[in-house]
């Protein structure tokens, strides 16, 4: 019971996942209604239901965009955990690709994962500086493309819905 549930808006925008207990809390009192099912049943003492994978809100429900909150988790999560300039995975920090010193911001497009080694060699340098290559280049994530990194799994119906726009 641990597997999300993509919830589409009435307009078929995917704006969030959530556990499969409130997807079927959300179909049993018609605020959503099953778009995609997976294998297996959810038994009550005297009915059984599909287990949903994507289900859709029966009202359009306006979501402000307030954008994924730059965090550290957020960083490392969109780099997949792994060093840009060496993919390690092993003690990994948070690298400024242009120094504050040299006037860089805190930013999605600044910010980066970086093992302690290639952090500590690229010092207060910019990568070019340093002689070191980025592996790619760091952006802001999307929405849809964030809600893929925040799920273990995902469902192959879901690929119609997170489509990401690039």
């Amino acid at each position: 019971m641990d597997q999300k549930v993509l919830i589409l808006n009435q307009d078929y925008s995917a704006i969030s996942l959530c556990s499969i207990h409130k997807a079927f809390i959300l179909l049993f009192l018609d605020k959503a209604e099953l778009v995609e099912k997976r294998n297996g049943v959810l038994r009550t003492i005297s009915k059984s239901f599909p287990v949903p994978s994507i289900i859709r809100l029966q009202r359009y429900v306006n979501v402000p965009y307030k954008g994924i909150a730059l965090s550290r988790q957020n960083i490392m999560r969109r780099d997949q955990f792994r060093c840009l300039y060496c993919d390690s995975t092993k003690n990994l920090t948070i690298d400024h690709i242009i120094p504050r010193s040299r006037g860089g911001e805190s930013n999605w497009t600044n910010l980066g994962t970086a093992c302690m080694r290639c952090n500590t060699r690229k010092g207060d340098r910019t990568p070019e500086e340093a002689n070191m290559q980025l592996k790619q280049k760091p952006k802001k994530p999307s929405l849809t493309s964030f809600l893929v990194l925040h799920s273990d799994t995902i469902d192959t119906s879901w690929h119609t819905y997170l489509r990401t726009k690039n």
